[in-house]
């Protein structure tokens, strides 16, 4: 099973480790666009036009240090993308605490998407950045367009065989869609909170925290040992573990679409 994840904006302040070494990276066949990336975002970051820096990163003038981070790119220390991302859905994931098996499952299995590096996985060593998916870069243009043309290849060939569990939302998840054979092998994943109104039931689609409730279901996987080998299983495993999933009418070739519903945030 493959499982995709958006990433945090939150990041750890700093890398603990050596410098970032694009060999030791997964999905090496995403060098060459990686490189293109870094340098357009380094060279934006410590160019002479810090407002336009700024505007093109969604900074605000507050956040002046995430160029000068930018900049020293090469040079900085790393981390494992495990430690270095710290948002709502990590935390939810607390990867820290999972059984050592669900641990190495983890880092078999999960997919961080990343404006700068494309993808990858918890064990992937990276510095801290400030590239989200909605940047536009000098000489690469609008990132999910760019993404979208070489994520697809890598991503294919990640999914291998089995399900595909997509946790992605918004420009992330354009970033790489499936196809034929391989989007009926893949289910992505919709949050509604239910509450009661005048004692009517009412759903409404989670933004925010559905991101702890994305990050509590991988962990509910990882410590099951989950293993389904289709996505009609994926959903029964989701299931079995008292989540309560209504499926969506899709067309053949499509992603399969679920919804999650949730009574707590």
């Amino acid at each position: 099973m493959l499982i995709l994840l958006p990433p945090s904006e939150g990041k750890a302040d700093a890398g603990t480790g050596r410098r970032w070494a694009p060999d030791r990276l997964s999905l090496p066949e995403l060098n060459p666009a990686r490189e293109r990336v870094l340098n357009a975002l380094v060279t934006l970051s410590a160019g002479p036009d810090e407002e336009a820096a700024r505007a093109a990163l969604g900074l605000s003038e507050g956040q002046r240090g995430e160029l000068r981070r930018n900049a020293r790119l090469r040079e900085a220390a790393t981390a494992p993308a495990e430690r270095l991302y710290t948002g709502v859905l990590y935390e939810a994931l607390d990867l820290a605490s999972l059984p050592a098996t669900a641990q190495r499952a983890a880092r078999r299995s999960i997919l961080i998407s990343s404006g700068l590096w494309g993808a990858v996985r918890l064990a992937d060593r990276i510095p801290p950045y400030r590239c989200p998916i909605g940047a536009r870069l000098p000489d690469v243009g609008a990132l999910s367009t760019y993404w979208r043309r070489e994520l697809t290849p890598a991503v294919d060939n990640a999914a291998g065989r089995g399900p595909v569990l997509d946790l992605r939302s918004g420009a992330y998840a354009a970033t790489w869609t499936p196809r034929g054979e391989l989007a009926e092998r893949t289910v992505t994943v919709r949050v509604l909170h239910e509450r009661e109104v005048d004692g009517v039931p009412v759903r409404s689609v989670v933004s925010h925290f559905n991101k702890a409730t994305k990050g509590r279901l991988v962990r509910d996987l990882l410590v099951a040992g989950a293993r389904p080998r289709t996505a009609a299983e994926l959903v029964g495993t989701l299931r079995e573990l008292k989540h309560t999933v209504e499926e969506q009418a899709t067309a053949p070739g499509r992603a399969r679409q679920v919804d999650l519903v949730v009574t707590e945030l």
